[in-house]
């Protein structure tokens, strides 16, 4: 049996153990970490130290076979990347075709983030099967193959993103050895792309060669590429089929492309493969996915206005800084104060052995400031020692005492920055201590990122720091291109869009959902719950989200068919079925992790390792706490391997990682409209149908004016015959400061010689509030200054925007309420796309209740003055079904007639009938002056005069 232990995040010692007559397996040691025999809780409470993984030899001879007169049959990767989760295998078939028995090398660069599930081995028809067991029962076996002597090999980091799997086979000649290595990694989006990565290095000519990764996403690809790093000889091997929901990317070079000339007999496949993506988004309401019995939720709205920033950047300047460091530094620093702006607030923290503040309070980042900063960094000269602990506590008091003076804006971003490349070395030294003391006076609305340039520095104490303090942390290695490392980090926390994120379902609906409150949501990124579903006769899974946004509360909705998308899957032969359920046990293990490394006493740390051995174990995942037994038999004999890890991972991979357990209870939101607002889903059998309330101003269709006059206990009607694009007021009341304007678009063509016109956008503003609803038919947009949110018909959402609150019902209504006073309602019309004429449109409805000034006026707004309206006359028209009468109203006598016209509020397709008396002419003698008074320029005038 052949034993895994470790994540890809930690090194993995490699032994052989095996009893064979003509052949056996070995491992050979390439680099070597420090010995760490102690766990991470017992160094921490010891020492006050976190022990360090020093990197002791390069990886610059890595081909993924290895061996001479070696004939390799094939070599192929298959992805199957579903839903964000990717299932990758790699597989190679290799023959001792030298005369000698030898070691054979199959070696696989994986993610860091990925876990190892399976490993299996052919050789010579023993075939060797993988199971991750308790990692207890492997380290037996370990020391019984330390103490045979064996050899070891190890796992290691080699590059920014991979880690190196190694196995080596010792077989006859003419021994047929085939290797099938699986592992799994949830894809994680940055700056608006997943991407996936394969290391390609064979190290010699393949003459089966190929590469597959096959993406299926349920609510549709957006784009996929894939990125040549090879050469341009291989420009035109990679070949990429996408439909709307499937993408198939695959690169398969010839025996004749590989060749590094013509008759080159060295393979010039060495470099990474490369495929990005990303999916389509419908709403901002995220993506509720349901499949075998668990469910994901993914949360990556766009659309809205970024929240202002508070920033400390604390920046190592200490000796070790000297050289290109420090030159790499000022790049990415002026590059990083070029992008903040005008609503930023920020300072800068240099230290060595002593503190320095360019400037003691948070200034605003205007170019006067910003070009000062920059002067400043520029200027600094690296020297003397490393006190981490006081620069920091230095950057909380900076943030909590603008806080305190109430400079910083409660909706902002507040964080700290840091950049060291070193252990303290003057003041507090010890690491427990300066967590303790960062803990200690940092605010739950302030978080650290820390950002470890090189292998000198503690990276284990930078990413407790942050994980303990809502932010993460990330190794920044000290190459070429750290400046774009640094800039490139920033960027992805350099556009918050939201705080205070909670993600929650209905009671008795889930259970074991994994972390679901988040500090923050940055630009490009992504939010990611999962768990399982409680047995019921549900068939849909509903699930609530609410946030704070730049300026405003949003409260959203989305749901979910249950057995939808396992239906799907099934009709899909490279979609990864199991994908919900391993996506939660991976997220889950990984929390965990998290949350195991900052366990304040032995026994919490306990409990937790309980769990994550037996969810690795049920799951198939290789962890830091468990291992994978591969183990064959031949001849009724059994062969066995092992490998070990004796260190722990000290790793998480969320950021702003909650505990597990002990969270408030969230309560359900309830989105609620004015009453007059009905629903408008079609009566089903039994059901009571209430009648239409009559306290009802409503535009819709054609459009079709219909005013309620209760005084006069009537109805009156009008159509308004305008030119597409003419904006119609509607209501203008300079005294509550409210109007509310809508646009006209045209029908497709002609029809009876007349080309109807709807409403297209419909725009609600409140000048007093400085807020403007825009609804149009395929998004709604709010803006409030520079700030500007959009958000799609896709989902159900309530949205508090200063004293105005939005509620946007799925597919059907948006209700726009003013300050409780003002309220309407504005109804959303699908038709076919491929309709030969008609177009969507919208309808507006509003209450006689509203509340508006003396000053109110407009196509609607004029009617809050109910003028005295006196019929008479009443007789049979040219239409038996229409009587006929004389209306008199506001000193005119018109020709009426007695119809009906539409209210689409409880069935939009047929409406309910209303009967009223129609004024002709585009409503004239009815309303004040003509229609073409009311026509204004924009979406957000109010009328002058009429």
């Amino acid at each position: 049996m052949l034993f895994f232990s470790g994540s890809m995040k930690t090194p993995v010692l490699l032994c052989v153990l095996l009893f064979s007559q003509s052949w056996a397996f070995e491992f050979i040691v390439d680099g070597e970490w420090e010995s760490e025999t102690s766990g991470p809780l017992d160094q921490y409470h010891q020492s006050g130290r976190y022990r360090r993984d020093v990197l002791t030899s390069g990886e610059d001879d890595f081909e993924a076979i290895q061996g001479n007169d070696v004939t390799v049959k094939s070599y192929k990767v298959e992805s199957r990347i579903t839903s964000r989760f990717a299932h990758t295998t790699v597989k190679s078939s290799v023959v001792n075709s030298g005369p000698d028995a030898q070691s054979i090398g199959f070696n696989v660069q994986i993610p860091k983030r990925a876990f190892i599930n399976n490993f299996t081995m052919n050789v010579n028809g023993i075939t060797f099967v993988g199971s991750v067991k308790e990692k207890t029962v492997a380290r037996n076996l370990y020391a019984q193959a330390r103490a045979r002597g064996k050899a070891a090999g190890i796992v290691r980091a080699n590059s920014q993103a991979m880690e190196t799997f190694r196995t080596e086979v010792h077989v006859p000649p003419g021994s047929k050895v085939e290797f099938e290595l699986h592992y799994q990694e949830m894809m994680q989006r940055k700056l608006g792309v997943y991407q996936h990565t394969l290391h390609l290095q064979p190290g010699r000519l393949v003459p089966l060669m190929q590469v597959d990764v096959y993406i299926f996403e349920p609510k549709g690809i957006r784009f996929v590429t894939s990125t040549n790093t090879m050469g341009e000889q291989f420009a035109d091997s990679t070949k990429i089929s996408h439909t709307k929901d499937k993408a198939h990317v695959a690169f398969k070079p010839t025996l004749q492309q590989q060749r590094k000339c013509e008759n080159c007999t060295e393979s010039a496949v060495d470099g990474v493969f490369v495929v990005q993506y990303d999916v389509e988004r419908e709403s901002n309401a995220g993506e509720l996915q349901v499949s075998d019995g668990h469910f994901v939720q993914f949360f990556a709205p766009s659309d809205l206005s970024p929240l202002s920033k508070n920033i400390v950047f604390v920046i190592d300047v200490s000796g070790s800084m000297w050289g290109l460091k420090m030159k790499q530094m000022v790049e990415a620093m002026k590059a990083i104060l070029d992008d903040l702006s005008m609503d930023d607030y920020f300072s800068i923290i240099d230290f060595n052995h002593n503190v320095r503040c360019w400037s003691e309070d948070l200034v605003q980042a205007s170019s006067i400031q910003v070009d000062e900063a920059k002067k400043y960094v520029q200027s600094i000269k690296p020297s003397g020692g490393t006190n981490i602990n006081e620069a920091l506590l230095k950057a909380v008091q900076m943030l909590v005492r603008a806080s305190n003076q109430g400079l910083i804006d409660p909706r902002s971003v507040s964080m700290i920055i840091l950049v060291s490349d070193g252990d303290p070395t003057v003041g507090e030294i010890k690491l427990s201590t300066i967590q303790k003391n960062v803990k200690r006076v940092m605010r739950e609305e302030f978080s650290l990122f820390s950002l470890g340039i090189g292998f000198d520095v503690d990276f284990d104490f930078l990413e407790r720091i942050a994980m303990d303090n809502r932010g993460v942390a990330q190794r920044i290695f000290a190459n070429h291109d750290a400046a774009e490392q640094l800039k490139t980090f920033y960027s992805q926390v350099s556009s918050p869009l939201l705080r205070s994120i909670t993600i929650h379902f209905p009671e008795n609906t889930a259970n074991n959902v994994t972390q679901n409150r988040f500090d923050k949501f940055f630009s490009g990124s992504e939010l990611i719950v999962a768990g399982k579903l409680q047995p019921s006769d549900l068939t849909t899974l509903q699930s609530f989200t609410t946030a704070s946004a730049a300026n405003m509360d949003l409260n959203i909705q989305t749901e979910a068919d249950i057995g939808e998308l396992d239906s799907v899957l099934g009709t899909h032969s490279h979609s990864f079925t199991g994908f919900a359920r391993q996506m939660w046990a991976y997220i889950t293990v990984n929390q965990l992790m998290a949350e195991r490394s900052l366990a304040p006493t032995a026994s919490k740390k306990r409990r937790i390792t309980q769990r994550i051995v037996a969810l690795a174990v049920e799951h198939q995942f290789v962890t830091p706490l468990t291992a994978m037994l591969v183990e064959g038999e031949d001849q009724g004999r059994p062969e066995r391997l092992i490998a070990d890890s004796p260190k722990d991972s000290k790793h998480g991979c969320c950021s702003a990682t909650a505990p597990l357990s002990g969270r408030p209870p969230v309560q359900q939101m309830v989105y609620s409209n004015p009453p007059w607002v009905l629903p408008t889903a079609a009566p089903t059998p039994g059901q009571v149908v209430r009648p239409i309330p009559d306290h009802i101003i409503s535009v819709d269709n054609d459009p079709h004016f219909i005013v309620h006059l209760p005084k006069n206990n009537m109805d009156v009607c009008f159509n308004i015959d305008s030119k597409p694009g003419h904006i119609l007021n509607l209501i203008s009341d300079p005294g509550t400061g409210v109007t509310i304007n809508g646009q006209l678009v045209g029908s497709k063509k002609m029809k009876n010689n007349k080309l109807n016109t709807y409403f297209g956008t419909i725009s609600i503003y409140s000048k007093k509030d400085g807020a403007q609803v825009i609804v149009g038919t395929d998004r709604i947009e709010l803006r409030e200054g520079r700030n500007s949110h959009s958000f799609s018909w896709g989902a159900t959402a309530e949205l508090v925007l200063n004293r105005m609150k939005i509620t946007i019902v799925k597919e059907q209504h948006v209700t726009v309420t003013i300050n409780g006073r003002i309220s309407a309602m504005v109804l959303l019309h699908r038709v076919w796309k491929k309709h030969p004429v008609q177009v969507d449109f919208l309808g507006i409805y509003m209450s006689n209740d509203n509340k508006y000034s003396a000053q109110v006026h407009g196509l609607i707004g004029q009617f809050a003055r109910e003028p005295n309206v006196k019929v008479y006359d009443v007789h049979d028209g040219a239409d038996p079904k229409k009587k006929e009468a004389t209306m008199e109203v506001k000193g005119n006598k018109l020709a009426v007639t007695r119809g009906w016209q539409k209210d689409y509020r409880r069935d939009k397709k047929r409406g309910s009938d209303v009967y009223c008396w129609f004024i002709h002419n585009s409503g004239k003698g009815l309303i004040d002056g003509s229609y073409t008074s009311y026509i204004l320029p924009r979406l957000d005038s109010f009328l002058t005069s009429v």
